[in-house]
């Protein structure tokens, strides 16, 4: 298997061999949690519990100040690959609200961190994995 740079959507079963590969070349491994869920506050605290941030963020919810930080926490790894999975995410396709907008971030990091201009000649390839939670489907939002 090859770890490209990119955003994908990939089968839960992938997951297994991006991980082992990852591991095999020494490549770091982020991997989000949301437990099938896909609202703000989900995808926040899986950021905040998984990725390197800089600045950490504070209690505040603002989508510019997560896409900022995540870039520069990446950056900071001083890594030339990183590799972020969020095994348990909806499909891709139909992605509406927050969660269209969580994925447009970690695409954009995608991008960013992979230009020389914008990391000083330091690019990053970042590989960013998107599974469905087991199911497949939308998942309900928990209570609580």
């Amino acid at each position: 298997m090859v770890i490209n740079g990119g955003f994908y959507e990939v089968p839960g079963t992938d997951i297994p061999g991006i991980l082992d590969e990852a591991s095999r070349q020494g490549v770091p491994v982020f991997t989000l949690s949301t437990a099938g869920r896909t609202d703000k506050e989900s995808f926040f605290g899986a950021v905040q519990e998984t990725l390197p941030l800089d600045p950490p963020l504070g209690p505040s919810m603002v989508w510019d100040a997560l896409s900022d930080s995540v870039w520069s926490g990446l950056h900071e790894l001083k890594s030339p690959r990183v590799v972020i999975v969020w095994p348990d995410a909806r499909p891709v396709a139909g992605a509406k609200g927050d969660f269209w907008i969580a994925l447009e971030i970690l695409r954009e990091v995608v991008s960013a961190l992979a230009e020389d201009r914008y990391t000083g000649g330091r690019p990053t390839q970042v590989s960013v994995y998107v599974a469905p939670a087991p199911g497949g489907g939308e998942t309900v939002l928990a209570e609580g």
